[in-house]
């Protein structure tokens, strides 16, 4: 389950968020392209844009339930 004390220091404020758990898999950025990013000094993904439509939230709680070591959390605002 993601810790939201330790998600990384990229995300975008909001509903979603990558924690220090992250193991760079991709699975997040192939899933919703447009909300997820890489920094590529810290091999990690983090929330670029949170969703703004139906089709976005949906691929964010897919990442989200995909996700192997469970990095990306929803803080339920």
């Amino acid at each position: 389950m993601a810790d939201i004390d330790e998600k990384t220091p990229l995300n975008v404020p909001g509903k979603f968020y990558v924690d220090s758990s992250c193991i760079d898999c991709d699975l997040c950025r192939e899933t919703a392209p447009e909300n997820f990013g890489r920094d590529d000094d810290e091999g990690v993904s983090y929330v670029k844009k949170q969703p703004d439509n139906e089709t976005e939230q949906e691929a964010c709680v897919e990442a989200m339930e995909g996700c192997p070591v469970e990095a990306i959390g929803d803080d339920g605002e």
